[in-house]
């Protein structure tokens, strides 16, 4: 073998060392490129359902309109069943006659502008007007609400959907713990600029976001300045990337509740580049751990002589931790 040829075997050796030794670095750190980033999952003990990251996002916010409202998980059964029927669960921009939307609402029947119905957020409050409208829609077959909102040329239809739309239901309104889950690539580069108010700008925009589709909720873990203590060492609190969003005293209205926004985090967890979210001593992690979906959460620095209240805090029983990027 020629000198020249020696070096070109000993380059291709090194070459290669360094695609495995960075292959099994973004295994370990589950980060970097997903063979399929493209799908989310709710699954109970009787059914399964995949979602689109868009079928994902519009669900969670069907979901998160019918828990601001306090309506039962039985009309977020019926909304997601009308909601696949319709549009498959996305936000289409035309449809029969002047159809629109995640419902197919027409602004010439009244439901409002297009610009309007375009929204999620104002056409899930709009189909939820028009339920609570129905007498007795909760004891209705979930056809048969519908139907009476939508009055479409398919009565029947809606019904095609009923399964997969109570699974999608129960897990985001929190009625099933763990039970939705996104496949999220998590190569984001990372962001510590803080803002006023000790937040990134990506996690205020968590923030943002999680007003506008719950409402006032109680968040913690930041403040103008950045936290200083209070939080494991290397916490994502301490540069500004952390939020806690609590549900006290922790009972099972609150864990359900928990559940919903944290289902709702992981729906949204791509849009909004969320690294992790931890509740009820479980976590979700972007990357290639999200395969994984909820994962038991072992908490760094629980003692066995812990009192239950250190428990529950570190534990995160007591409320939702999301980071990003």
């Amino acid at each position: 073998m020629t000198r020249r040829g020696l070096f070109v075997l000993i380059g291709a050796f090194v070459a290669l060392v360094l695609v495995v030794a960075g292959v099994f670095y973004a295994i370990r750190e589950g980060v970097g490129p997903l063979a399929d980033p493209d799908v989310c999952t709710a699954a109970t003990s009787e059914h399964s359902v995949s979602l689109t990251p868009e079928q994902a996002e519009n669900a969670s916010i069907i979901a998160a309109v019918a828990e601001r409202r306090r309506m039962p998980a039985r009309a977020l059964t019926i909304a997601i069943a009308t909601a696949y029927q319709e549009s498959k669960i996305e936000n289409l921009s035309g449809g029969d006659r002047d159809s629109l939307g995640l419902f197919q609402q027409r602004p010439s029947q009244g439901w409002g502008s297009r610009e309007q119905i375009q929204d999620p957020y104002y056409a899930s409050n709009a189909f939820y007007d028009a339920l609570e409208k129905v007498e007795g829609y909760a004891d209705l077959e979930v056809t048969e609400a519908a139907q009476a909102v939508q009055r479409s040329a398919y009565p029947d239809a809606y019904a095609d959907h009923e399964q997969d739309a109570r699974t999608v239901a129960s897990a985001l309104s929190g009625n099933s713990e763990g039970a939705f889950s996104c496949v999220v690539d998590g190569s984001a580069a990372s962001e510590q600029t803080m803002g006023d108010n000790g937040l990134t700008r990506r996690a205020d925009s968590v923030r943002r976001d999680l007003d506008t589709a719950f409402g006032e909720l109680a968040l913690g873990g930041f403040e103008p300045g950045g936290v200083t203590a209070g939080h494991m060492e290397g916490s994502a609190h301490y540069e500004g990337r952390a939020i806690d969003i609590f549900f006290r005293p922790v009972n099972a209205d609150q864990q359900r509740r928990g559940w919903a926004v944290a289902h709702y985090l992981v729906a949204n967890a791509g849009r909004l580049d969320i690294e992790h979210v931890i509740f009820d001593d479980r976590i979700w992690t972007a990357g290639n751990f999200s395969d994984d979906g909820w994962r038991q959460y072992d908490p760094p620095g629980l003692g066995s002589d812990d009192s239950a209240e250190r428990r529950a805090i570190l534990e995160h029983r007591d409320h939702v931790h999301v980071d990003v990027a």
